[in-house]
């Protein structure tokens, strides 16, 4: 009997989505490119403000980019209502978010319109599903950028420890941070989890980094020499240093930040183990750190360049793999890497 898997790239821009069947071949799986929830949700709300209408958030932490809407709202003198758990898409620190202007409340008030949050509505993939005649899949698994619960401190220091705990813990293995269950520091990826029905999930740096691993020359090539592998997303930069299945070392920044110059000399101070956390974090990045680089990794020349806006590196040293045949949905087969990894 076929075993089907929903896997689910949820970004700042779009989610990337495979209907993936290992019996099938994968030129043939169901593969699509939609907005993300964020997006999504938010264009909805920006409806709502565009109608003059006061609005209840509810349902679940996800992705930060509804606060901008939600902000635009405010700004507008509409009302805003939420619950708490829904209130931490916006902030860690919910005294900060009330004092924004949002009123918690755990119930709909009388003349607000309600909007859900969610990275994954049931509902609207059952509709979708419906639509596109597909059978439900078997089993769903997906991943999504989460910067921790860290109320007390910038969530950009906060989520780089989770690179730090991955080079120093866990021997820099990508597969670490593949979690069957998640860790309670991660919110948004536990509320995910709890939405898909408690399937596979893990951060979207570590699915990029599974994603050019899921391409057999580049795994092969891994073993020879170290890679450095650059995922160049609509909102964020993330880069590794491979070599024989171990991290070496994470950079991470935001694409708005740099241009393809600056992020070339960043990538090569990196891969050289010359750029430090406090000049990218200063540059209002997250960070960078290396660990000792081995001499057989050969300085890590040999750059993979993935992500919607991987023409930041266009003209440079590099090349641009095609995961699966298709470069948007790395981070799904990522997720397929992922899975057969812990199996």
């Amino acid at each position: 009997m076929n075993t089907t898997t929903l896997c689910l790239d949820i970004g700042s821009g779009t989610q990337d989505v495979l209907l993936y069947n290992p019996e099938t071949e994968l030129e043939n799986c169901p593969k699509f490119v939609l907005p993300s929830p964020a997006l999504q949700i938010g264009r909805r709300i920006a409806a709502l403000t565009a109608q003059g209408k006061s609005i209840w958030l509810h349902g679940r932490n996800m992705g930060g980019g509804v606060t901008r809407f939600v902000r635009a709202h405010l700004k507008q003198g509409l009302a805003v209502a939420a619950q708490p758990a829904a209130a931490l898409t916006m902030g860690d620190d919910l005294g900060r978010v009330e004092e924004s202007g949002v009123v918690f409340s755990e119930h709909c008030p009388a003349g607000f319109d309600p909007v859900l949050l969610a990275d994954f509505d049931t509902a609207w993939w059952k509709r979708f599903f419906l639509a596109a005649e597909l059978d439900w899949p078997d089993s769903i698994t997906a991943c999504a950028q989460d910067h921790g619960f860290h109320p007390a401190e910038s969530n950009r220091r906060g989520r780089f420890r989770l690179w730090e705990d991955l080079l120093t813990e866990s021997d820099g293995r990508p597969e670490a941070l593949v979690f069957r269950e998640t860790p309670d520091m991660f919110t948004r990826l536990k509320d995910l989890q709890d939405c898909i029905g408690g399937g596979i999930v893990t951060d979207t740096g570590a699915a990029a980094v599974l994603g050019a691993l899921f391409v057999d020359e580049i795994e092969e090539e891994s073993f020879k020499h170290g890679l450095t592998l650059v995922n160049v997303g609509n909102s964020h930069i993330i880069a590794f240093l491979l070599y024989r299945s171990r991290i070496y070392g994470v950079y991470e920044q935001h694409t708005g930040v740099v241009d393809s110059e600056k992020l070339w000399a960043d990538l090569e101070a990196f891969r050289m183990g010359d750029l430090g956390f406090e000049q990218v974090f200063a540059e209002n990045g997250h960070g960078c750190l290396t660990m000792a680089l081995p001499p057989d990794a050969k300085g890590f020349k040999s750059v993979h360049v993935l992500g919607p806006k991987r023409s930041l590196l266009r003209g440079f040293n590099v090349s641009f793999p095609s995961p699966g045949g298709d470069m948007m949905l790395a981070g799904c087969f990522g997720l397929v890497k992922g899975m057969q990894l812990l199996d």
